[in-house]
């Protein structure tokens, strides 16, 4: 990334849990699913119009600072990874809303077989650009290298790298 065009604030994104509505970054708001929430955090599915998929899952992880999410392709398209594991902050601000920060980083997972970091060049923009302070950078690095290790030592599977950290998670 060189140009300056692409350096973007975080991005926000809402769940609330009682209303079943999730608000994107750009204020779009879909509705959800299912909610269900857990001693360490908060699973959403919900239907997608994207072109690629129809469907996403994800659970919201705080304590590891990690969004995990599983896009179901739509017919004719195969999808780019197994997981998608957005770096950040996960908060619940008050009683069934919670808020994400992205901090940029993005590791990508292949079940079995591997990981690839996304975004790096974004996060020493934003850094760059005063937009994310030195704390949330390294913080995000340590997190994302967290993820990377913790990933890989589990033959490459997010479920059972979960599940050894006591926090069991499944798919529909």
């Amino acid at each position: 990334m060189t140009e300056a065009s692409h350096i973007h604030p975080p991005k926000v994104e809402y769940f609330d849990t009682t209303a079943m509505t999730n608000t994107d970054p750009k204020g779009f708001v879909r509705a959800v699913d299912r909610y269900a929430t857990y001693p360490w955090g908060l699973y959403l599915a919900r239907p997608s119009d994207h072109q690629k998929f129809h469907y996403i899952e994800s659970w919201i992880i705080p304590t590891l600072g990690i969004r995990i999410t599983t896009f179901h392709p739509n017919p004719g398209y195969l999808p780019n990874q197994d997981h998608y594991i957005d770096i950040g902050e996960y908060t619940e601000i008050e009683p069934g809303i919670w808020r994400s920060i992205d901090h940029y980083l993005d590791v990508i997972v292949w079940t079995g077989r591997s990981t690839e970091l996304l975004d790096a060049d974004e996060l020493l923009a934003a850094h760059s650009a005063g937009l994310l302070d030195t704390d949330r950078a390294t913080g995000a690095m340590l997190r994302a290298a967290d993820v990377i290790d913790g990933v890989a030592a589990h033959n490459y599977d997010v479920a059972a790298w979960l599940a050894g950290r006591e926090m069991p998670i499944s798919w529909r």
